[in-house]
């Protein structure tokens, strides 16, 4: 398996994110300038410059027309995707942490950092088809609990709003009323900072990821634990294959120590677990810091991952790849 280097981002990478077709590819890094890519030969096809700080997040459209991105410029802009232009700017009196289309794309759920004397919240927009008609007012605000959010993605039909982050609690909110309808146990859940959350493509189940170096599969209904994934380092990033049961799991050390040690001390791999056994299957090395973004192409042949070394590696699975067994 012959990794593609997409080199493009001068800075730390910060999220990824295909297209529902599985031929486009979105990054984001503490650049300020989000990217597009083809995701089959990794070659670049252009960005989205407009942001004034790092870009933490983004989501695309399911017809791969608008791109929404959220950034610590206390921004989040709507793009043209194609043409790259600025649709739309919310402005926010923070920076903007995670952003989430709804199913329909006709919504979208943002999360905004504690900032000042403002506490973390999470704000559902109603996103117009003619960006000319777009408005900036909220049709709900959560006001969050203490601490940072690092995700919020929409439940089950968008009836519900998850949301995860820094007090390692995931709570689900109704997206119409805000109530808060259930939140994770203490003791079953993560023991500290919870960095990434990812559903399955029925979005019937989520992973999240810890800085407990640990990862959870939970019910996005009942919110009940089914499955934890125990690894030797924080965990960055999580990601699940929509073709066979596997999970894959990214971290690493500390950015801050990654200097003063030997860089496979660091464990900067992507790490694969049977998703049902919960046992580790493989790893894919390559980083040369720890890995900050996953993602799975929808069509569950290839997978990319994003390092703090500013790099996005492409990984088209080897034939072999489908028919490991444990």
């Amino acid at each position: 398996m012959r990794p593609i280097l997409m080199k493009g981002h001068e800075r730390p990478l910060t999220f990824l994110k295909y297209n529902r077709d599985g031929d486009l590819l979105f990054s984001c890094a503490k650049d300020h300038t989000p990217t597009v890519w083809f995701a089959d030969n990794g070659e670049r096809l252009g960005t989205y410059r407009g942001h004034n700080g790092a870009v933490w997040c983004c989501d695309v459209s399911r017809d791969s027309v608008r791109l929404i991105t959220g950034s610590a410029d206390q921004t989040v802009k709507l793009w043209n995707v194609k043409t790259g232009a600025q649709l739309y700017t919310f402005n926010f009196g923070s920076p903007a942490r995670s952003v989430d289309f709804s199913v329909g794309d006709k919504l979208a759920v943002i999360t905004t950092d504690p900032f000042m004397e403002l506490t973390s919240a999470i704000h559902v927009k109603r996103i117009a088809r003619d960006p000319t008609e777009q408005t900036e007012e909220s049709v709900l605000v959560i006001k969050g609990p203490q601490g940072r959010i690092n995700r919020a993605v929409w439940g089950p039909l968008n009836r519900t709003i998850i949301s995860a982050g820094e007090d390692a609690v995931i709570r689900i909110w109704d997206s119409e009323t805000g109530k808060l309808l259930m939140e994770s146990d203490k003791d079953s859940g993560h023991k500290k900072t919870i960095t990434s959350l990812s559903k399955s493509a029925d979005g019937s189940h989520f992973l999240t990821g810890s800085l407990d170096k640990s990862a959870q599969l939970w019910d996005a209904r009942t919110l009940t634990r089914i499955k934890t994934y125990v690894t030797e380092r924080p965990v960055n990033a999580v990601a699940m294959s929509p073709l066979l049961d596997h999970v894959v799991l990214g971290g690493g050390q500390d950015a801050s120590a990654v200097t003063t040690t030997d860089h496979r001390a660091g464990k900067f791999e992507a790490k694969f677990y049977d998703k049902i056994l919960q046992e580790e299957i493989g790893g894919v090395k390559g980083h040369f810091g720890p890995l900050n973004a996953l993602a799975f192409n929808p069509d569950g042949k290839s997978f990319s991952s994003g390092g703090e070394d500013g790099y996005v590696r492409l990984h088209h699975f080897d034939p072999d790849y489908f028919n490991i067994k444990i």
